[in-house]
């Protein structure tokens, strides 16, 4: 359960029911960890596992009370797996737990501890440039995260030969259920619920952010929670570095539709960071809601725009939807705006501002909440709310509290009190080095670098793993990558419009 502060009632503890989303994440032992092995289709290459990193410990800020506590104790372990053996019956056999258009990702376990872990399969990898260097640069940038809100690679599969290289397989942290499956589910949001997911949401944002990343399909399908309410962004496959230089051409085939920021839905050829925290703020108003802010259905429309053709996909409705609820932009407001998107705008009639409704999503739709939802929702980029000063508002002071009186790893406890740490919103500790991709000139060069990127990224940690062919459960995997489509209640909800362009 995630609130045990006995000054806090209990509020995750029952988020996820049904047998599907129990708490079966067991830690299998070590003489069950050959037979986890064979059953799943992961094996152990021939290698030596180095030294466990150590954990740093927790400083003591002058924040948030709690009790003075002392560095000097070592944390607790946070969410401490059971340490007795699970019997053949409580094992949770392996299992698809999602679908898309990279192919599937299944629930295993680990050979190597015995922990349930997610596999990913990257098929397909190597068919055009644009497709290899947005993998190889979601790898990097998989094994460049150290942030609690933010998903990692735990490890990468083993390579075959090169000539026989064409998948990718990485094993991130299993996490039991997404956000959109929340919020469409019968079951209830209460406010310090809100307020804790908005408050990781822009934590983890606020790091990816520092880093000079931006993650361009920000919505609720990717990001996962448990069912202790810890959330992690996952899904990088369309991040970027931020684009310094304005006259530069950014693609605008980003970011699922009911997400998408005013600048991309008018054309802007350039965008920042601000994409991201519109996106944050129309998750806000669906959680506060629990249905989509902004969802539009239209036939396609074409704009022409000068002396090209410029297709709209839902792209008018969007922005009808969007101008209801803020009213018409000033000018100033649509400097990066193409001209056809422009000219639709200005064509209607002037729109009042309409953002009293936000009132009307629930009764968590405070004063506070409303405030900072209409900060984030905001047309122009410029005046847009960041994701740092977002942190600050008082809206969030309790979701702080609460994540990290129980929920964090970077707080611990003493028998004096909790000790919290110095920085409880960190920041990466570098911006992320794209500068490798302007080498990138074909196919096969990017192939050769994954390759020797995966095989040294092994070099001199755990024992390598690698795929196991001849297993029925890798079979099964298998079938299930090449019959997998993906579903969803909303039919373009996870629809992000992928098309073949030079930008990437």
């Amino acid at each position: 359960m995630a609130f045990q502060d006995p000054s806090h009632s209990s509020v995750c503890g029952s988020l996820f029911g049904g047998p599907d989303l129990g708490p079966k994440f067991f830690c299998i032992a070590a003489n069950n960890a050959a037979t986890a092995g064979s059953s799943t289709g992961l094996g152990t290459a021939s290698g030596s596992s180095g030294p466990a990193a150590q954990a740093g410990g927790p400083r003591h800020p002058a924040a948030l009370g709690g009790g003075p506590g002392g560095g000097a104790t070592a944390p607790q372990q946070h969410n401490k797996l059971a340490s007795e053996t699970p019997s053949p019956a409580d094992m949770e056999p392996d299992r698809p737990i999602g679908y898309g258009a990279f192919g599937v990702v299944w629930s295993v376990t680990d050979p190597r501890d015995g922990k349930r872990v997610a596999l990913k399969k990257m098929p397909n990898v190597f068919q055009n440039l644009v497709s290899c260097k947005r993998v190889f640069r979601e790898l990097k940038m998989l094994c460049f995260f150290k942030h609690d809100n933010v998903l990692s690679a735990l490890d990468i599969l083993q390579p075959p030969q090169i000539d026989c290289f064409e998948e990718i397989y990485v094993i991130t942290e299993l996490m039991q259920s997404d956000l959109h499956k929340v919020i469409v589910s019968p079951q209830p949001l209460s406010t310090d619920h809100i307020k804790v997911f908005l408050y990781q949401i822009l934590r983890g944002l606020k790091y990816l952010h520092s880093a000079g990343i931006l993650h361009r399909d920000i919505k609720p399908g990717n990001l996962l929670v448990n069912s202790n309410c810890v959330l992690k962004i996952c899904d990088f496959g369309l991040a970027r570095v931020e684009e310094l230089d304005e006259s530069r051409h950014m693609t605008q085939e980003v970011v699922t539709q009911y997400y998408r920021a005013p600048e991309i839905l008018t054309g802007s050829r350039h965008y920042s960071s601000a994409i991201d925290v519109w996106s944050v703020g129309c998750i806000f108003a669906e959680l506060l809601g629990r249905r989509i802010l902004f969802q539009a259905q239209s036939p396609i429309q074409q704009v022409l725009i000068a002396d090209w053709l410029f297709l709209l996909i839902d792209f008018v409705f969007q922005l009808d939807l969007i101008t209801d609820l803020l009213g018409t932009p000033p000018l100033s407001a649509m400097l990066s705006a193409c001209e056809g998107a422009r000219a639709h705008i200005l064509r209607g009639p002037h729109k009042p501002p309409s953002l009293s409704v936000l009132y009307m999503l629930s009764d968590g739709a405070t004063h506070e909440a409303v405030h900072l939802l209409c900060r984030m929702l905001v047309f122009d980029p410029c005046k847009r709310i960041s994701g740092r000063d977002a942190l600050s508002h008082p809206y969030l002071d309790e979701g702080r509290l609460r994540y990290h009186t129980c929920m964090c790893r970077c707080c611990f406890t003493v028998a004096s009190g909790r000790v919290y740490t110095r920085d409880f919103e960190p920041v990466a500790s570098g911006r992320f080095d794209d500068q490798y991709e302007k080498t990138l000139t074909s196919v096969w060069q990017v192939k050769e670098l994954i390759h020797r990127f995966i095989t040294e990224h092994q070099q001199g940690k755990r024992v390598p793993l690698c795929i196991n062919p001849q297993s029925a459960a890798f079979k099964t995997f298998i079938r299930s990558v090449l019959h997998s489509a993906p579903y969803s209640p909303h039919p373009t909800l996870y629809n992000t419009n992928i098309k073949s362009c030079t930008e990437v």
